[in-house]
């Protein structure tokens, strides 16, 4: 498969961590070595023999070190074809060396700008020469190997030693594919940086005749890896499955699926492929086009899965690089790599002739708000599917209950009129998608002014509850759990989402 030995090897990084062993294998194999700066010093510091750069170009590292790589030698020696003749014959001309392999780790530009360094600081981090190795060396995959960070130095030793110097197509392309990822993500933090809040003009807004744009710094939050432009829609439901999802962050594997804005699928399991099962066992009708989140990297058992499902939006941490080719095979398919979440202290929305303003609802619930007004207390187990419903009853639309199961959701009933409503609609859910709700348990977003719904949902098995508690007639509710043997607990805490 077009195997390529390395024979020569262009080094330049920034962190020195974990290059030694990299530079040793090299040097066992005759490998010769061109370096920079630093990477000089370091590399003949180990006694080896390395060729300095500018030996090569003719010209010394200038203004403070911004311009050393930057020369037809370099660049020719890496993009030359060696199956071309004319590339060939201008290579011996102009006397350029072949490099067969590229080290480059970029100037920490994200870190600086997370210490808080001065402008200048973290201008002096945007590396110029380190992008354009990579991307020039990524580009001629077909005869040179790229490493483009420190991540892939691991990585990239146990196949050079394995293959004994030898690699083919196929691993000098996974290389490749993540320096162009490499790059993108440093360019995309450069441009956050530059934009700090900027106009995104969408196709439409929530309908096509309604025109649409965001403004804000999307940057932060993710990184677009693939698919079409993100709509209005697809931004409120992105949206959503972040509130939803970081209720989660420090849980277990986590997996939600989204339509409209509410959750019809979410699970947590020891691993991230179950967890993805478990949620979309719980409507996979309405996951059909809906959007998808992990608290965990997606791999590529999850991926494979995953592709079988028409969805509009894939978001996680981030994803293997098989796990990316395979969800990428989907051309519209939108695959985001989360950043961060966003922090939200106020919410406002337009409202009559002005606008409605308040502070975001950032209280999850927890065992320390619970209070136990029942003799049945629940035991450990219901207590984290009470919890685990009652996080996601507060990222649903009002009125709504939510029924879980062995911390997977059964089914919700979303946006009702009327309390008894939405336990009816969540009761028919899960029994048409043929759960079994004996042991369950129910969230419920506000209080039960009336005992009705507990007294439904006893007769359909569930067996603990949690609510805010706060209605005159809680002991309506409370006496029905006590001569039925349901544990309730109240949160203080209501969670209207209108």
């Amino acid at each position: 498969m077009n195997e390529i030995k390395i024979e020569s090897a262009l080094i330049s990084v920034f962190s020195k961590d974990g290059l030694e062993p990299i530079v040793n294998e090299l040097v066992k194999n005759n490998v010769k070595l061109y370096s920079t700066g630093g990477t000089y010093n370091f590399i003949a510091n180990l006694g080896y023999e390395v060729t300095e750069v500018e030996n090569i170009t003719d010209y010394p590292s200038i203004f403070g070190g911004r311009v050393k790589t930057l020369h037809p030698k370099i660049f020719g020696g890496i993009l030359y074809r060696r199956d071309n003749d004319n590339d060939l014959k201008e290579k011996k001309d102009f006397n350029i060396p072949s490099i067969d392999l590229v080290i480059v780790d970029l100037y920490p530009f994200e870190e600086t700008l997370k210490n808080g360094g001065s402008e200048s600081e973290i201008i002096e981090k945007i590396d110029i020469g380190g992008i354009a190795l990579i991307r020039a060396a990524a580009k001629n995959y077909n005869s040179v190997v790229c490493v483009s960070s420190v991540n892939d130095y691991k990585n990239f030793l146990e196949m050079y030693v394995k293959k004994e110097g030898v690699l083919n197509q196929t691993d000098r392309k996974i290389f490749a594919s993540n320096s162009f990822k490499t790059s993108s993500i440093y360019d995309s933090a450069i441009f956050g940086y530059f934009n700090e809040t900027k106009e995104l003009s969408l196709r439409y807004g929530e309908n096509p005749h309604q025109e649409g744009v965001f403004s804000g710094k999307i940057d932060d939050v993710f990184i677009k890896l693939h698919g079409k432009d993100l709509s209005y829609n697809n931004l409120l439901d992105i949206d959503a499955a972040m509130d939803l999802m970081q209720e989660f962050i420090n849980d277990q594997p986590t997996f939600a699926i989204l339509k409209h804005n509410n959750a019809c699928g979410i699970s947590i399991r020891d691993n991230i492929k179950d967890a993805y099962d478990a949620a979309l066992a719980a409507d996979p009708v309405s996951a059909f086009g809906g959007i998808l989140i992990s608290n965990s990297v997606i791999d590529s058992e999850t991926a494979e899965t995953i592709n079988s499902l028409f969805c509009e939006v894939v978001i996680s941490p981030d994803f293997d690089n098989r796990a990316l080719e395979i969800l990428k095979s989907k051309k519209n398919r939108i695959l985001l790599k989360l950043n961060s979440f966003p922090k939200k202290d106020k919410l406002i929305r337009s409202c009559l002739n002005g606008k409605l303003i308040q502070t975001s609802d950032n209280i999850t619930d927890s065992l320390d708000l619970l209070n136990y007004p029942t003799n049945m207390k629940p035991d450990a187990d219901q207590i984290k599917d009470l919890l685990f419903a009652s996080k996601i009853s507060k990222n649903t639309k009002s009125n709504t209950i939510v029924l879980v199961k062995n911390k997977q959701l059964l089914a919700s009933g979303t946006g009702q009129t009327s309390r008894i409503d939405a336990l009816n609609q969540a009761i028919e859910k899960a029994e048409k998608f043929g759960f079994e709700l004996n042991g369950a348990c129910m969230a419920s977003d506000a209080f039960f002014p009336f005992p009705d719904c507990v007294e439904i949902a006893h007769k359909k098995g569930i067996n603990s509850i949690i609510q805010p508690g706060g209605s005159i007639k809680d002991n309506l509710s409370i006496d029905y759990c006590n001569n039925n043997k349901i544990a309730m607990v109240f949160t203080g805490v209501r969670h209207f989402k209108h």
